[in-house]
């Protein structure tokens, strides 16, 4: 099994075969071998005007690799310093908090930048290891500028006011940071985009179908709640169950029964004596199988026995 690390070094290596003529189709080539096809790309840094947090799919991450190259970069390389590996099922997550990724600029001045920050990547814990996902929170950057170039140039001051002004903004060139920002409108809209490259489909009718269908998953009934009955279901039948098993246990139990009976008849009369007089016959059968003893309660919980 490769190391995870070993795995950066070889996308470093591919980066610096990239040349000026490399297109579309070296960037897409690129990213399917060290990115999964449902890979993430996240950004995390602070500018002037609040922290930024940019989040990528797959389809996009190919045009941000070169948009870095479009900002005047010539060279792209990460360092990963004391990364921790930790091994799940399906994944290995790489932890470092020491990573830098280095830029050489050509243009608008000879510039190499140091952006740091922390680097978290989870690879597929497969043949092919590759990226799953991908954050890189910067914390900060610097900007270096050669001697000679400063020697160079010492009796102009026009040259040394611009060689003291930063080219990016977070070790970010504007070119990526552009892209990014366009990324929040162009990632809503992949869902349309692949619609349409594989129905093909005009725009208006991407648009119909995919809002249909999501008015579909809202309208329908949530999967949960049919659940629900079959347990309250389950519980009733517990519950008869039971009381059958109490009332086998009551019958089994004669002198019980008519102790309760007896004194549910007394509360009875003691709590609604207007109801008249309640007759109580008792089940036990007389020698010629009739009713031999009935007791009468009368409106002032008397007893009246008949034979």
């Amino acid at each position: 099994m490769v190391q995870p690390e070993y795995r950066i070094y070889e996308m470093n290596k591919r980066l610096q075969s990239r040349t000026e003529d490399s297109d579309n189709l070296w960037w897409d080539a690129f990213a399917t071998e060290f990115f999964e096809d449902d890979a993430t790309l996240t950004l995390s840094f602070c500018l002037e005007d609040g922290p930024k947090r940019y989040t990528i799919g797959r389809t996009l991450i190919p045009r941000y690799f070169s948009t870095v190259f479009e900002g005047g970069v010539t060279d792209l390389y990460y360092i990963l310093k004391h990364s921790k590996e930790s091994y799940h099922n399906s994944s290995i997550t790489v932890d470092c908090d020491q990573c830098t990724m280095v830029t050489q600029h050509g243009k608008p001045m000879f510039t190499k930048v140091c952006t740091e920050g922390r680097l978290i990547l989870e690879f597929t814990f497969d043949d092919l290891m590759r990226i799953k996902t991908w954050h890189f929170t910067i914390r900060q950057y610097r900007e270096l500028v050669p001697r000679s170039i400063l020697a160079m140039h010492a009796q102009d001051p026009q040259v040394l006011e611009q060689l003291s002004k930063n080219i990016t903004r977070m070790g970010l060139t504007n070119f990526t940071l552009n892209y990014l920002r366009l990324c929040v409108i162009l990632e809503p809209m992949q869902e349309l985009m692949s619609r349409h490259k594989t129905y093909n489909l005009s725009p208006r009718d991407c648009l119909k179908t995919c809002l249909f269908q999501k008015w579909q998953r809202m309208v329908a009934p949530p999967a949960e709640p049919t659940r629900q009955p079959t347990t309250k279901r389950r519980k009733r039948k517990n519950s008869t169950s039971s009381t059958s098993n109490s009332s086998a246990g009551n019958n089994a139990n004669s002198t019980n029964s008519k102790k309760k009976s007896a004194a549910a008849n007394l509360s009875l009369s003691s709590q609604v004596p207007e109801l008249g007089a309640l007759q109580s016959c008792s089940l036990n059968p007389g020698r010629d199988g009739a009713l031999c003893h009935s007791t009468a309660v009368t409106p002032t919980g008397q007893f009246k026995e008949k034979h």
